[in-house]
């Protein structure tokens, strides 16, 4: 039990002017602040853990004080109680009275609470505070001066573990005469909460098993102040005045409430943007509204979702204007509704405005300037997490698409890679994905706008090794379409898909070693090169380019993805340039046989049918000529071309 580990903790050393508690405490003594200071409500909205105390708080009576009136002795157990959270009288001395005044049984306790049942004894409001704080990942503890034995059926009413609860035990011996386990003698003077100072007490102890950042006390009482009135306790006191207001803690509190109801409606509500509104980017907010709309992410949540969607004419009418009158993107995911909370917005500003977290989804050659217009207009709050597949390539070396968005706004940035057809995903057929990650806490947070029934989600900390194999399948998959379109069968394509896998692996950890060799099992790996190989664009225009070129009418990639995409943009080729540029700048050319000789084939220096004997074929001189292009002017080539793309 975590209360029987901590009681075992020696108490914190005190600390002076500049601790948490200490400089909380500086902004109090003018109150009751009823209206939270600007700091106040970030420290109660970045929580990681909340304390909350039992009698008078989040259960509408004292216990013991409901006991004692069970028992015919209300009147002498009330005063005594009021004395202690007066500050008058100790807590120690305080619960011994009450105890010997009340002189119940065992029996007596469970006849108690079959008289009053826990949700009866509950404040308006606390559970649903407590659910709302849950759903968000914070720790919810429960530190009371009470007894255990009349606190656990609330504790579990709450829907808190009862192991978060710090409270005292009652001793009881056997009586002589019956023989019977029924004298009351007291309670268990080794429980911190026994004592003076031992809220503080018990929040240092939580703070030296767990690493928060931010703790916040919620009480009634003098003994729930003296939390934040000692180093190691909490950083923040919300004094609750719903059932008892007490002047001093009204004037001493950071934050004073009478309806935990005012706490609940403080607590951030995520907004959700998505950035793209491609194929990928439509089945992807499908997902998101889907979440955002359901009756359990209202406390968590805000419905709508703004989708910013680069302005074009479909039909002679604005494309924003008719996926809000439909809700359905009918030129680039026809038929797939989006949900009815999905806002379509022309201004990217608009589209970002206060959202919380920001999905970026579109064509990697675009992001760059999109995050500069973004840039001092997103809340340093926010995160982002990146559906983008793709690299800069600059004369200082590559960048990825996180990192970029990273460094650019400021926020941490994490990605989702995996077997993502995006028609697939739309009609609701299995799909999975994996989230890269590093902030743990983001994660979640991202697991819970994504994840479906239909929809899995992993969680792996390895974002830059999860976005490299998203980024570099799709090359890949220009051999495994070259494959196909020679009419080659599945012995080939497996061969030339394996070969691919590993070059995907070794280049990914040349140019980032952390990254870890598991992550290449992932969705974000070898799932997402099969499918991506057996379904996706890159596959079928490459396919496409071999038809052409057998049919003696050879046709550019540019020329096929306009025929074909539909205004879809095809990431293999461009990502294919900026990989190979990377490799003729470290001479690694030799080294990966697929990817040169892929990228030979994409820029007519070698027919398709090469790409079954790439290994030689990347051993092949290139030169100059009016037909074809240098190794040189592939690199060349490379950073015009993105830096063409992003200006």
């Amino acid at each position: 039990m975590l209360e029987s580990i901590a009681s075992g903790m020696s108490p914190p050393a005190k600390g002076g002017p500049g601790s948490p508690a200490e400089t909380t405490r500086t902004s109090a003594g003018n109150g009751p602040h009823l209206v939270p200071s600007q700091r106040v409500l970030k420290l109660w909205r970045s929580a990681q853990a909340v304390c909350f105390d039992i009698d008078c708080t989040v259960a509408k009576n004292d216990q013991l004080d409901l006991l004692a009136e069970f028992m015919g002795v209300g009147d002498q157990v009330a005063a005594i109680t009021s004395s202690a959270m007066d500050g008058t009288m100790s807590l120690e001395a305080a619960l011994e009275q009450r105890l010997e005044v009340i002189n119940c049984t065992p029996s007596d306790i469970q006849a108690f609470l079959k008289a009053h049942p826990a949700e009866s004894r509950l404040t308006t409001g606390a559970k649903q505070l407590i659910q709302q704080l849950q759903a968000r990942g914070v720790a919810v503890y429960l530190i009371s001066g009470g007894f255990r034995e009349l606190c656990l059926p609330i504790v579990r009413a709450l829907g808190v573990p009862p192991k978060n609860l710090f409270a005292n035990r009652m001793n009881f011996q056997v009586d002589e005469e019956t023989g019977e386990v029924t004298k009351l003698v007291g309670f268990d003077l080794r429980e911190p909460t026994g004592h003076q100072g031992g809220k503080p007490l018990a929040i240092a102890r939580l703070r030296e098993l767990f690493p928060y950042e931010t703790v916040v006390m919620v009480g009634d009482g003098i003994t729930d102040l003296e939390a934040v009135q000692q180093t190691g306790g909490a950083d923040m006191f919300v004094g609750f005045g719903g059932v008892v207001a007490r002047e001093v803690v009204m004037q001493a509190a950071d934050w004073f409430v009478t309806d935990f109801q005012v706490l609940s409606e403080a607590l951030p509500r995520h907004r959700v943007a998505m950035i793209g509104s491609g194929a990928w980017a439509c089945a992807a907010v499908k997902l998101i509204a889907e979440n955002m709309a359901a009756a359990e992410a209202a406390d968590k949540f805000v419905s709508e979702v703004r989708m910013y969607v680069h302005e074009e004419e479909v039909g002679g009418r604005k494309l924003t204007d008719l996926i809000n009158e439909s809700h359905v993107n009918e030129k680039y995911m026809p038929g797939c509704f989006l949900g009815a909370n999905v806002v379509a917005c022309s201004d990217l500003l608009e589209a970002a405005k206060d959202a919380s977290v920001l999905v970026f989804c579109a064509p990697h050659q675009f992001i760059h300037r999109m995050v500069k217009t973004l840039a001092g207009h997103v809340s340093k709050d926010a995160i982002a997490i990146s559906l983008t597949k793709g690299m800069r390539v600059r004369p200082d070396g590559p960048q990825l698409i996180s990192e970029l968005i990273r460094k650019e706004l400021g926020l941490d940035c994490s990605v989702l890679m995996g077997a993502n057809i995006a028609a697939d995903i739309a009609k609701g057929e299995l799909s999975e994905a994996t989230i890269g990650y590093n902030v743990l806490q983001n994660a979640q947070l991202l697991k819970d706008i994504f994840e479906r029934p239909s929809f899995y989600t992993t969680l792996v900390p390895d974002p830059v090794g999860a976005e490299m194999c998203g980024t570099l399948k799709n090359i890949v998959a220009l051999a495994a379409g070259f494959v196909e379109g020679m009419g080659y069968g599945p012995n080939t394509k497996a061969a030339i898909m394996r070969a691919g896998l590993n070059e995907m692996r070794r280049f990914a950890k040349a140019l980032y070693p952390t990254v870890r060799d598991e992550t290449f099992f992932e969705s974000c790996g070898v799932a997402d090169l099969i499918a991506t190989c057996y379904g996706g664009r890159n596959r079928l225009v490459a396919k496409e380019f071999v038809a052409a070129e057998l049919a003696g009418a050879p046709a550019s990639f540019a020329e096929l993805e306009v025929k074909l995409l539909n205004g879809q943009k095809l990431q293999g080729v461009l990502t294919s340039n900026e990989v190979q540029a990377i490799l003729f700048r470290r001479n690694w050319e030799k080294e990966y046989p697929l990817f040169t000789t892929v990228n030979r084939i994409v820029n007519q220096q070698l027919p398709a049918s090469a790409v079954v004997g790439y290994r030689d074929a990347a051993l092949l001189p290139m030169h100059s000529s009016a037909d074809h292009q240098s190794s040189d002017d592939l690199r060349s080539l490379a950073l015009a071309s993105s830096a063409q793309m992003e200006a």
